[in-house]
């Protein structure tokens, strides 16, 4: 789903192309450091604030303020990221997708200069998704200059959407929660990064309002095992609308633990035959590790994505069928 172990980027990207050519991407690489994880590049990202990082994490420190030196330290390795793109995906023609953090992820993990969340301030939270959406885009059209051959489909990964929505965030204090975002506010956000080139939002989380996001312009992509029946009340009409599905089935929460592809297409199988959607769905559904593999050894990483591309041509086999 974007993070990888390691800190090669070269090496990774052309691993990436070589064992998904219908769907490489950009990685993720936090090993190699706060600016390189999820937070961080979307620090590198935001155009308009500045910030630095603090022993608690991220923290804004005023839209007049110049960078400081972790942010710009962030920004830096994005540039080198972006050269290093360009130098192995050049002449790259087929789709290549990048990844970022959303809105509100960013929200409920950067802090104010005072301390407290971005979450706790309603015009905090509004400036940060703004500049997140546009330094979102204008990575998207960098990428489009330096890869003219490919199609980019951008994803944003939203671990905390649930818990935003939820109001279980704890506040600086650790007493209170943060005070629950309500849908329409949320989904505002979501429609901000949306209008901003992103166009496929992962969560792996309980709760995720996936009608919120679907409504938002997003392809959903879920982890398997966290997903409800109300949720597949969801996504069964809107599959049969041909909205697009990237379903989560190889489980990522033990590192290194790589399912068969005959279990894996099992797991997809067991509910999506339910659906009698026709051999048409296999056209809307992409299989996924659940969530990134930043946590793994590379061998058995690998390993998983080559079990995953069998078990979609299984997978397609039987629904075809």
């Amino acid at each position: 789903m974007g993070s990888w172990p390691g800190v090669d980027l070269p090496a990774v990207l052309r691993l990436t192309m070589g064992e998904l050519p219908e769907l490489p991407y950009l990685p993720e690489l936090p090993a190699r450091g706060a600016a390189a994880g999820l937070v961080g590049r979307g620090i590198g990202l935001i155009i308009g604030l500045a910030a630095d990082l603090q022993p608690a994490g991220w923290r804004l420190t005023g839209a007049d303020a110049g960078s400081g030196r972790d942010q710009r330290r962030a920004k830096a390795q994005i540039r080198d990221d972006l050269d290093q793109l360009e130098e192995q995906a050049h002449d790259w023609e087929g789709v290549f997708k990048l990844s970022f953090p959303g809105p509100w992820t960013m929200a409920g993990t950067v802090e104010l200069p005072r301390g407290e969340l971005v979450l706790a301030d309603t015009g905090a939270r509004r400036e940060l998704t703004q500049a997140l959406a546009l330094g979102i885009a204008d990575f998207v059209a960098e990428v489009e200059r330096r890869l003219p051959l490919a199609t980019i489909r951008t994803q944003v990964d939203e671990p905390l959407l649930a818990a935003v929505l939820a109001g279980t965030l704890p506040t600086a204090s650790g007493y209170r929660r943060h005070r629950a975002v309500d849908h329409p506010e949320l989904s505002e956000g979501l429609e901000v990064v949306r209008a901003g080139r992103a166009d496929v939002l992962h969560c792996c989380a309980v709760g995720t309002p996936w009608r919120t996001v679907i409504d938002a312009g997003f392809t959903p992509a879920a982890d398997l095992d966290l997903l409800t029946a109300g949720d597949w009340d969801i996504f069964g009409p809107e599959l049969e609308r041909g909205t697009e599905l990237w379903l989560g089935i190889a489980p990522t929460h033990v590192p290194d633990e790589v399912p068969g592809p005959d279990q894996l297409a099992e797991r997809a199988l067991k509910v999506l035959r339910p659906l009698e959607l026709g051999p048409g769905l296999a056209d809307r559904v992409v299989l996924t590790p659940a969530c990134g593999l930043a946590g793994w050894t590379q061998r058995p990483a690998v390993q998983l994505l080559r079990n995953l591309t069998s078990a979609a041509g299984i997978v397609t086999e039987e629904l075809t069928r």
